[in-house]
C-alpha cells in the first residue's frame, strides 16, 4: 500500500511534497532531452560523456512511470548500454516494452524483476529466464504478464519450462498452469512462494517439501486443494499461509470436515503467524462438531475459548493475523477469535485491514472498496486518512479492472462530499483528481465510471482545483457531452461540468477549448435538439458554453459562425420563443462575436439586423408583476429579458460603431434602429442586476470614444453605469485599471455626447470616487 496520505500535526489531510530528488527526476522524466537523444529508428539514447549509477538508474525507471507512464522499448533503450547504466530492481507496471525491451532489462543481471499488467510480453520470451536468470533473487509476474503462460484465457495446457533461477528468495507467478515435471528442489534459497490463481492439474505440492527455508505459501484461489492438504502439513516452518478464495460459489472453498481440517492444520504448522483462509468454511459455525468436542474440551479449558473450533489451540498463542473474509457463517463477527489483526467485513477496522492485505488481488479488493463504499455512505468511517489511502492505492495499481474503478470512485465521491473535505491539502487533492481522471480515461466508453468521476469532481473548486489537469479534463468531458446518451444523466452532468470550467478561465484556455472542438460540439447539440424540437437543459447549457468559450476569443467566434451558428441561432429564435434563459445565453454569445471588428460584416443582414431591432423591446412584452406567489418569477422573467434587450442593444451599438458606409442594408435605416436602440435604455432600470462576467471593459471603453455615433456612446456609458452601481466592488476598480476614468472625463469635456450620456458618465466618475473612499476606510 501506498501510504501516501498523511493526518498532518494541524489535523489537516495531505501528502508529502515531493523531495527535490524527485523534483529533479520528475524534471527529467518529462525532458528526456536532457540525457538522450532520439535515434533514427526513434529510440532513445545515452548522450556521450553520461554514465548513470545503479541507484540513478533504479530511480529513474520508477520515476518515469511514477510522473510519465507508459514505459515503452523506446525508452528502455537508454539502458542498452550495460558500461554506462546498472539496473538491479526493476518494477513494471502497465509497461508496454516488448520481448525486445525485457531483454534489454535482463542483460543488466537483475537482482528483481516485477511486472504487472505488461501485456506485450508472451510466452515466446520465456526463454529470457535460462539466459538471464542467475543472478535474480525475487521474480514477480503478476495478472497479464504472460511469460510462463498462455494469454488466452481459457488455454490450460501448461508451458512447459524450469525455473532456472537458482538463487530465488520470492517467487510470485499469478494464473500459471503448471505441469507436473515443474521442479523446486534446486530453490533452496527460497522463503517467499506466491501460487496466486495457478493452476496445479497434476502438479503436487510435494514438490515443495525439499525447500528448507520456505516460511511463506500463498494459495489464494488455487483449487480444489484438500488433496494437498498433507503436503502442505509437511511444510513445518510456514510462517505465513493462505488458501483463502475469492468467492464460495460453485463449491470452491468448501470443506468435508471444517472444523478438524483446520484443526489438522494448526497441529502440523505450530510456526504459523499469518493464516488467510477467506472465502472457505474452514472456521465453520462456530460451534464445536460432536467429533471435535471431545478434543477440544482440554484445550478450551487449559487455554480457554474460542468461537473458531478449528484454532482453539491458539487461544493463547494468538496469530499475528488471521483473514476471514467473507467466510461461511460470517466468522468475522464471532467475539472470540484467536488473532491480533482480522480482515473481514464486520467493521472499519476489518475491512481496512484487508485492503491493506488485498492490495494486489483486485477482484477481491473491489468488494473491500464496496464495504467502504457503504461506511462512508452513512458516515461511519473514522479513519479518514488510512481509507483514503486505500482507495487511491487500489485505483492507481489496478487501473485497468473497471469494476474497481467503479467502486473506488463511488467511494472517493462520499469521501469528497464529506465534512473532512476542507482539511484536504493541495498535493492529496490533486491525487485524487488524477486518479479519477485516469479512472475515467481508461474506462471512457462506460457511463457509470463517467458519472461516478463527474459526480465527485463537482465537489472541487472549479477551476482553481483542476488546472493543473485542464487539458485532459476537457478531453473526457467532450466524450461525455458527445458520446454517451442524448438527455441522459452523463451528457447533463459533463455539459454542466464543461460551461463552468469555460466560464472562468483565461484566455490562453479559451482558444484551447476552440482547438479542441468546443464549440462544433455544442452546435452538433444544438442541430440535434433542433432536428427533433426538443428543448432542454443540455440545449440551454450549450449555448452558455459557447457565450464562454467566445468571450474576448476572436477565433472562437468564428468558429461559431463557420459552424452555421446564425442559422441555428434563428431557429432556435423561432422554435423556442418562450425561453428567456435560452434567448439570454444566444444573444450573450452574439455580443461576443459583435466585438470582433472583422466579424461584424457576417451579421450585417436585413434578416439579423431586424430580429436584434426586435429583440430590443423585450423588456415592454407585456410582463406584469402579479401577486406575491408569483413575483419571484415574474422579477426573474423581467431580468432575463432584460438581459436579452441589454445584449441586442450592445450587438447593434458594436455593429453601428463601424459607421455609415459599413450600414450596407437598406432597411431597417441605421438612424431607425439607434433611435429604437436609445428608447430602450432609457427604458432600464439602471439597479438591474445581471449575470454576467466581464474580465476586461475594452470592447466597452473603445464604444465610450465612439464621437462619430452619440448613440454607441450611450449604450456604453450605461453599461459602465449599471455595472458599477450594482457590482462596486468588483467593476469601479477594472474602470480605474483600464483607465476608464480619463476616458470619460474626455467625453464630458467632448461637445458631441448629448446631455444624457454625460450624466450617466458624471455617474461612474462619481461611483469610482466612492469606491476609492471605501477601499481607503477600510
Amino acid at each position: 500500500m501506498s501510504c501516501k496520505v498523511r493526518l498532518m500535526e494541524d489535523g489537516s489531510l495531505d501528502e508529502e511534497p515531493l523531495t527535490l530528488k524527485e523534483i529533479a527526476y520528475q524534471k527529467v522524466c518529462n525532458s528526456l532531452d536532457i540525457i538522450s537523444s532520439h535515434t533514427e529508428s526513434g529510440q532513445r539514447t545515452l548522450n556521450a560523456g553520461i554514465v548513470l549509477t545503479n541507484e540513478i538508474c533504479d530511480e529513474f525507471l520508477e520515476k518515469y512511470q511514477r510522473f510519465h507512464r507508459p514505459l515503452d522499448d523506446k525508452v528502455i533503450n537508454l539502458f542498452s548500454d550495460t558500461r554506462r547504466t546498472s539496473l538491479k530492481i526493476v518494477n513494471l507496471r502497465y509497461s508496454t516494452l516488448s520481448s525486445s525491451g525485457l531483454e534489454t532489462l535482463m542483460r543488466h543481471k537483475l537482482f528483481a524483476l516485477s511486472m504487472w499488467y505488461c501485456d506485450k510480453i508472451t510466452v515466446q520470451s520465456h526463454h529470457l529466464l535460462a539466459h538471464y536468470g542467475d543472478s535474480l533473487r525475487s521474480l514477480e509476474l503478476g495478472i497479464s504478464s504472460h511469460l510462463l503462460q498462455n494469454a488466452e484465457p481459457n488455454e490450460k495446457e501448461p508451458v512447459d519450462f524450469q525455473l532456472t533461477c537458482p538463487h530465488l528468495r520470492r517467487l510470485v507467478l499469478n494464473g500459471v498452469v503448471m505441469h507436473h515435471r515443474l521442479q523446486f528442489a534446486h530453490l533452496q534459497d527460497l522463503s517467499h512462494l506466491d501460487l496466486t490463481s495457478c493452476v496445479l492439474a497434476n502438479f503436487s505440492l510435494e514438490a515443495l517439501g525439499m525447500l528448507p527455508n520456505l516460511h511463506t505459501l500463498i494459495l489464494f484461489n488455487v483449487w480444489p486443494i484438500a488433496n494437498q492438504l498433507h503436503a502442505i502439513c509437511c511444510l513445518r516452518r510456514l510462517g505465513t499461509l493462505d488458501i483463502s478464495i475469492s468467492s464460495l460459489g460453485n463449491g470452491h472453498g468448501t470443506y468435508d470436515l471444517p472444523d478438524q481440517t483446520l484443526e489438522m492444520l494448526m497441529d502440523n504448522l505450530r510456526q504459523l503467524t499469518h493464516l488467510d483462509i477467506s472465502g472457505t468454511n474452514l472456521a465453520g459455525n462456530g460451534v464445536a462438531t460432536k467429533e471435535s468436542t471431545n478434543a477440544n474440551t482440554k484445550t478450551e479449558q487449559h487455554f480457554g475459548p474460542t468461537d473458531i473450533p478449528g484454532l482453539a489451540s491458539r487461544t493463547q498463542r494468538p496469530l499475528q493475523f488471521l483473514g476471514l473474509y467473507h467466510t461461511a457463517h460470517w466468522a468475522c463477527k464471532r467475539h472470540d477469535i484467536p488473532a491480533l489483526e482480522v480482515a473481514g467485513d464486520a467493521n472499519e477496522q476489518q475491512i481496512l485491514t484487508a485492503a491493506r492485505y488485498y492490495h494486489d488481488r483486485p477482484v477481491l479488493l473491489t468488494r473491500v472498496l464496496n464495504d467502504l463504499y457503504h461506511l462512508f455512505r452513512f458516515e461511519n468511517c473514522k479513519d479518514i486518512h488510512t481509507a483514503l489511502d486505500v482507495v487511491l492505492c487500489a485505483m492507481d495499481r489496478h487501473l485497468k479492472f473497471k469494476h474497481m474503478q467503479i467502486s473506488g470512485s463511488a467511494t472517493l465521491f462520499y469521501i469528497v462530499k464529506g465534512r473532512d473535505r476542507s482539511k484536504f491539502g493541495t498535493l492529496l487533492r490533486n491525487h485524487i483528481i488524477r486518479t479519477l481522471l485516469n479512472g475515467m480515461e481508461m474506462h471512457l466508453t462506460d457511463d457509470t465510471m463517467l458519472r461516478n468521476g463527474y459526480l465527485t469532481l463537482t465537489q472541487f473548486q472549479m477551476p482553481a482545483d483542476v488546472l493543473f489537469e485542464y487539458e485532459r479534463l476537457i478531453k473526457i468531458l467532450l466524450h461525455g457531452v458527445s458520446k454517451t446518451e442524448q438527455e441522459g444523466f452523463v451528457q447533463r452532468i459533463a455539459i454542466y461540468l464543461l460551461n463552468t470550467l469555460a466560464c472562468q478561465v483565461d484566455g490562453r484556455q479559451k482558444l484551447f477549448l476552440g482547438e479542441l472542438g468546443v464549440v462544433s460540439t455544442m452546435l452538433t447539440l444544438i442541430k440535434d435538439r433542433l432536428t427533433r424540437s426538443v428543448f432542454d437543459d443540455v440545449m440551454e447549457v450549450a449555448w452558455s458554453t459557447m457565450w464562454n468559450v467566445t468571450d474576448e476569443t476572436a477565433i472562437n467566434c468564428k468558429r461559431f459562425l463557420d459552424g452555421r451558428g446564425m442559422e441555428y441561432f434563428l431557429k432556435c429564435l423561432n422554435t423556442f420563443p418562450d425561453r428567456d434563459e435560452l434567448l439570454r445565453n444566444m444573444m450573450g454569445l452574439l455580443g461576443n462575436v459583435a466585438e470582433v471588428k472583422w466579424l461584424r460584416p457576417k451579421l450585417m443582414t436585413q434578416e439579423f439586423i431586424e430580429v436584434f431591432a426586435r429583440l430590443l423591446d423585450s423588456l415592454s412584452d407585456g410582463i406584469e408583476v402579479g401577486q406575491q406567489g408569483g413575483r419571484l418569477a415574474n422579477d426573474n422573467a423581467n431580468q432575463l429579458r432584460f438581459q436579452v434587450s441589454y445584449n441586442a442593444a450592445g450587438v447593434l451599438a458594436h455593429i453601428a460603431s463601424d459607421g455609415a458606409d459599413a450600414w450596407t442594408i437598406k432597411t431597417p435605416t441605421r438612424q431607425h434602429v439607434l433611435e429604437r436602440m436609445v428608447a430602450a435604455i432609457q427604458r432600464w432600470n439602471i439597479k438591474s442586476e445581471r449575470n454576467i462576467n466581464y474580465r476586461s471593459f475594452e470592447p466597452i471603453l473603445s464604444l465610450v470614444r465612439c464621437y462619430e455615433t452619440p448613440q454607441c456612446q450611450h449604450w456604453a456609458v450605461w453599461a459602465l453605469a449599471n455595472l458599477t452601481q450594482v457590482y462596486p466592488d468588483k467593476y469601479c476598480q477594472l474602470v480605474e485599471q483600464e483607465n476608464g476614468i480619463q476616458i470619460l472625463t474626455e467625453l464630458i469635456a467632448h461637445e458631441s455626447p448629448y446631455c444624457e450620456i454625460k450624466r450617466i458618465a458624471r455617474l461612474v466618475i462619481e461611483q469610482c470616487d466612492l469606491g476609492v473612499e471605501r477601499m481607503e476606510e477600510n
